[in-house]
């Protein structure tokens, strides 16, 4: 890791008045800043520093009641309405195992954190909860509703002030960790992968085996990962939109996977995004930057288990489906059949 050259707070604010309504994440990035700079930089104007304390934070928000939940990465943002259910808190993963939110937390990624109240044109003050990494970048952020307890979240933004309440914050460059030693061969991943009972174990033998993701797709052979046609992607959607099937549809990064598990009803295009506008599940994947998509099945002890994965340019996970499945019940035919009928790039032997 390595500290970067920072603009100070007042400059950020001046140039953010300059550009009120530029998004976010577009402002930080033209003005070659993080986003929590630019939200550090309001402190003491519209944002309140916060402690990060997972067990209090998930805790408080199970009080909060209804709220909307963000998770993103640069291709996929995944929002779910609902309320924090049923935390559990672990020291290198924490979850929420709600039936509307449902996430997967990293808490050593987590290093930034602000409480945010700001005025929209109509007037109402928008609050939300926003958390960052060490680079700063957003890792996960929770958005207050008309239905949410006010008293309960004001309570929770008290109990979690930082002591310090400073404009600007020592934000880093996050260098990847590369796996020493020599990767794993086709012949020894292909015995781990059939070996699995479990897709949790899915991670755990990349790692023992040196491989990252993509490149253990490229090597699994066709019969367990094909390569995919653009044109998949909207398809899967248009296969499963307004049917009832369940599906579940992950987007992560580093610090945080929030989780979608049910139908999905209402699909919009528009421009370069596909969207899902649905009563309490919203998505908006960039098509523009799929560049690649794969069928993949992993065993299981309830037979395999079939997933679509999307890549960007640089071999990043944007976002996985599965069909909704329960332990020890075999996955649903009509979902292995949605997926096993989507086209192949040059046939199913490309990969």
């Amino acid at each position: 890791m390595t500290q970067t050259e920072q603009k100070s707070a007042e400059m950020i604010r001046t140039l953010r008045a300059r550009n009120p309504e530029m998004r976010e994440r577009d402002f930080a990035r033209i003005h070659k800043i993080s986003e929590a700079e630019l939200v550090a930089a309001e402190v003491g104007h519209t944002a309140t520093r916060l402690r990060i304390d997972l067990e209090m934070l998930l805790n408080g928000l199970t009080a909060a009641g209804e709220v909307m939940a963000l998770t993103r990465n640069e291709s996929a943002v995944h929002e779910k309405i609902g309320p924090y259910e049923k935390p559990v808190i672990g020291p290198a993963a924490s979850m929420v195992l709600g039936d509307e939110i449902d996430l997967r937390i990293f808490p050593k990624e987590w290093a930034f954190g602000f409480a945010v109240e700001k005025r929209g044109e109509d007037g109402a003050i928008k609050r939300s909860l926003q958390f960052f990494d060490a680079a700063g970048t957003a890792v996960h952020k929770v958005h207050a509703r008309p239905g949410t307890n006010l008293e309960a979240w004001s309570m929770l933004v008290d109990n979690l002030r930082h002591v310090q309440q400073s404009d600007t914050i020592p934000v880093e460059t996050l260098t990847p960790v590369l796996a020493e030693g020599q990767p794993a061969g086709a012949a020894e991943l292909r015995e781990s992968w059939l070996g699995m009972t479990d897709t949790h174990q899915f991670y755990p033998m990349l790692k023992r085996l040196k491989l990252d993701r993509l490149r253990a797709l490229e090597m699994i052979g066709t019969d367990y990962a094909w390569r995919l046609e653009h044109e998949a992607v909207a398809g899967l959607f248009e296969a499963v939109a307004g049917t009832g099937l369940p599906v579940m549809v992950f987007v992560g990064n580093r610090g945080c996977i929030q989780i979608h598990a049910g139908p999905i009803t209402k699909v919009a295009p528009i421009g370069p995004w596909l969207n899902v506008m649905d009563e309490t599940f919203h998505l908006h994947l960039r098509l523009d930057q799929v560049v690649a998509a794969w069928a993949v099945r992993k065993p299981t002890k309830d037979g395999h288990v079939t997933s679509v994965e999307l890549y960007d340019a640089e071999d990043n996970l944007i976002i996985q489906f599965f069909g909704k499945r329960h332990e020890g019940i075999d996955e649903r035919p009509v979902w292995r059949g949605i997926v096993e009928a989507l086209p192949a790039a040059a046939g199913k032997d490309a990969a």
